[in-house]
């Protein structure tokens, strides 16, 4: 990437201007290192930044079959995911590609999802002949029922399908797909040429690639204009979770948060206590974050009161519901959020007060870290520790951290608010399941040999 000019400074909005005629392995580059340096993130920015890149994968790259395609999407998403991999929307913006393009190719070949049947009831005629072959890589296994076909390539589970309705047939398997290199075009490494190809017989497949390409694209832009309807759809619930005369805590609101309790105020009276752990070293001149947000609500008529979140257990007992953000939710419940939102949150379930989290459906990842440490960012602890203080540091051998994010257990959480409506815990494991493929589960588990 060219060194950035005096005064220029790369983000979100100047990334988008440049993808147009731009190669792209270049548009995977640049955007790789944006999120590497921070310059990109946020769950939001990154979210469309994402999709914007993959769709230019779908419409620039070089492919002819479904496997193909879906390996270019998900070796681009697995890169775009290493490199800021705190960050877990990244991932689920890749996974609804994924499932997307499954789900489109299915419908270009008319094959009804409910119709795919499962290996064990395959007829002999659809077993693979050119087993010999194929075994090269993947050594078939057997069965009551003799040799049952091989795993598909090295990105699809042993078991599954390309796509719902999609059999892996005779002419599927055996047909084979030229791997495709340079520049712009992104070849499978490791499969043995058991592509999908489009078509059924012999016809060209052309039309049908050109097809799904258009209807992939559609659906990637519907999926950036759901990002962007999310702060207004989820507002469009703040009446029915904030009463008149409610006293509601927010810590450090994001715009979602914002967006949120602004919208009740055009109908509610109520009162805001807004939680912030302000930094002990304040530069000269530094804005509140949250000055716009104070106006706003004072000037609707709402009562606003400030406190650290070291004061919060004093004003607790007056809370009647604890709002917060979040900037992912990952398959148990857990919430990530900013520093100091656990802290909260735990002290609110000890007095009996609801917690209602706001996230939109693409913050919802379909993944469980292994490790708080896994999903935890960490920053500079200068804000906290100066250099003068590097002696006292260093003689007693003091290790400052400061945490960006946290996780917020699961069982802490009482409602979440989404773009789709209001979910409880236990309805999560459907709404998540409804949005991803499971194909695709493992896409940050992947191993792939990329610089």
């Amino acid at each position: 990437m060219a060194p950035a000019a005096a005064g220029y400074a790369p983000n979100l909005e100047k990334y988008l201007k440049s993808l147009k005629g731009q190669h792209l392995e270049l548009t995977i580059e640049n955007l790789v290192s944006l999120l590497k340096r921070g310059q990109i993130s946020g769950a939001e920015d990154c979210a469309v930044a994402t999709a914007h890149c993959l769709l230019q994968v779908v419409a620039k790259s070089k492919w002819q079959d479904v496997d193909t395609l879906i390996y270019n999407v998900s070796r681009t998403g697995n890169r775009l995911a290493r490199a800021l991999p705190h960050e877990l929307v990244i991932s689920n913006v890749a996974r609804r590609v994924l499932g997307l393009i499954r789900d489109e190719a299915a419908e270009t070949r008319n094959e009804p999802p409910s119709e795919t049947p499962s290996e064990g009831q395959m007829t002999p005629s659809d077993a693979p002949t050119n087993a010999t072959a194929l075994s090269q890589q993947w050594p078939p296994s057997t069965g009551s029922n003799g040799p049952k076909p091989p795993p598909r390539p090295a990105m699809m589970r042993p078991g599954t399908t390309v796509g719902p309705g999609i059999p892996r047939t005779l002419s599927h398997l055996l047909s084979a797909s030229p791997a495709m290199e340079g520049d712009g075009h992104l070849s499978p490494a490791g499969t043995s040429g058991t592509s999908t190809p489009l078509q059924r017989g012999g016809g060209t497949s052309s039309s049908q690639v050109h097809a799904l390409k258009s209807e992939v694209i559609d659906g990637i832009e519907e999926i950036m204009d759901e990002i962007s309807q999310v702060d207004d759809q989820i507002g469009a619930l703040a009446d029915i979770h904030i009463r008149p005369g409610d006293h509601i805590l927010v810590h450090q609101p994001s715009r979602t948060v914002s967006r949120f309790i602004l919208r009740a105020a055009v109908k509610r009276k109520f009162t805001v206590l807004i939680a912030s752990q302000p930094p002990p070293r304040v530069k000269k001149g530094e804005e509140d974050p949250y000055a716009s947000f104070r106006k706003k609500l004072s000037s609707a008529g709402v009562s606003v009161i400030n406190i650290t979140c070291g004061g919060v257990m004093a004003y607790m007992s007056l809370v009647n519901k604890v709002i917060m953000g979040a900037s992912a939710v990952v398959a148990g419940g857990g919430v990530i959020s900013d520093a100091g939102a656990a802290a909260i949150a735990r002290a609110a379930k000890e007095y009996g007060i609801p917690i209602v989290v706001l996230a939109g459906i693409y913050k919802f990842s379909p993944s469980n870290p292994y490790r708080d440490d896994d999903v935890v960012q960490w920053a500079n602890p200068m804000t906290y520790v100066s250099f003068a203080e590097g002696q006292l540091v260093s003689t007693n051998g003091c290790l400052v951290k400061t945490a960006v994010n946290e996780v917020i257990s699961a069982q802490l959480i009482d409602t979440y608010v989404t773009n789709l409506g209001t979910h409880s815990r236990a309805h999560l494991s459907g709404l998540i399941a409804d949005h991803y493929k499971p194909e695709d589960m493992d896409l940050h588990l992947w191993e792939m040999n990329d610089p």
